[in-house]
């Protein structure tokens, strides 16, 4: 599965109350729908990453755009980036080595079911929106 360079793939992990708040972030942030989202573990989100890595991948926010994948803090940048004023101004932490971006990442993502809680089922969007989740007839 390729995605057309406009719209880049956003990965998520649907039972994540912290990422399904990320997606509503990204939608409410991305007035002109350039992102596309499916939940990881949905049939497109393994079909999508399949197409473009091999192997075990992290349980975090992956992004795929132009082919390639992009997790963790790489992924979060790369989405700032592509949303309007300000958040392309969070580019400045592309400066921090990507190891120590990550372990901070990674400390989140080991606590962030403590924190923030874990959904009984992935967020259903409404109508309007839909047609942006390329799984949304899994949902």
């Amino acid at each position: 599965m390729s995605e057309p360079r406009e719209h880049p793939l956003v990965l998520f992990d649907g039972d994540c109350s912290l990422c399904n708040h990320s997606v509503q972030f990204i939608l409410k942030r991305d007035r002109v729908g350039r992102f596309r989202f499916a939940a990881l573990h949905s049939q497109v989100g393994r079909d999508a990453i399949a197409a473009v890595e091999q192997g075990d991948l992290p349980d975090s926010i992956m992004l795929i755009r132009d082919g390639k994948l992009k997790a963790k803090t790489a992924a979060v940048l790369a989405i700032a980036r592509g949303l309007p004023f300000p958040w392309p101004l969070a580019s400045v932490f592309w400066l921090v080595p990507y190891p120590l971006r990550d372990l901070v990442y990674d400390w989140v993502a080991r606590n962030r079911i403590r924190w923030f809680g874990k959904r009984e089922g992935c967020w259903v969007p409404p109508a309007d929106l839909r047609a942006r989740f390329l799984d949304a007839d899994e949902r």
